[in-house]
């Protein structure tokens, strides 16, 4: 897609964000997560357009940024797997699930595979001490997870996307 098409899309879709709230700096993590929502991850022009619209510098949309884990700078993949590197998780194996499913996606936490189909995330807790270790796949949360549990997960969404992709 061309640039400046790019350019036009990000405009538009925050066009119809920044309508939504006034241009206060009281509003940015909302708008930040608005646009999170939309394009999985905020784009440097995105950060450009927000600043300008709320009158606080680059510097300051980027701060925000970069402190909550929420947000993110670059794409992810459709599916992100979080794996939980808590302290009940840690202590019960999650750096096992953890240097599994590196090795089953070939790819290191933070980054995404190149079908864009995987990312993998560290994160600190999940609220599911209980079930540890966990981890996540997008939303859903999967307890009392071992190395065979994050492979065939991986596996079964795989055999899904393919499934969907031949349907269409």
């Amino acid at each position: 897609m061309c640039q400046a098409c790019v350019k036009a899309k990000i405009e538009s879709t925050l066009q119809s964000i920044f309508s939504q709230y006034p241009p206060t700096d009281d509003y940015l993590i909302m708008i930040l997560n608005d646009v999170q929502e939309h394009f999985g991850y905020i784009p440097v022009y995105a950060q450009e357009l927000i600043a300008r619209h709320l009158h606080v510098s680059m510097a300051h949309v980027y701060g925000v940024i970069t402190f909550y884990s929420r947000f993110s700078l670059k794409p992810k993949g459709k599916y992100i797997i979080s794996v939980c590197m808590g302290t009940a998780c840690f202590v019960k194996g999650s750096k096992t699930l953890m240097d599994g499913l590196c090795q089953k996606l070939n790819i290191k936490p933070g980054q995404t595979t190149p079908d864009g189909l995987f990312s993998i995330d560290e994160v600190r807790c999940v609220g599911a001490c209980g079930l540890a270790p966990v981890f996540m796949v997008n939303d859903e949360v999967y307890g009392k997870a071992d190395a065979t549990m994050v492979s065939t997960t991986i596996d079964a969404i795989r055999a899904k996307e393919k499934e969907s992709a031949h349907a269409e």
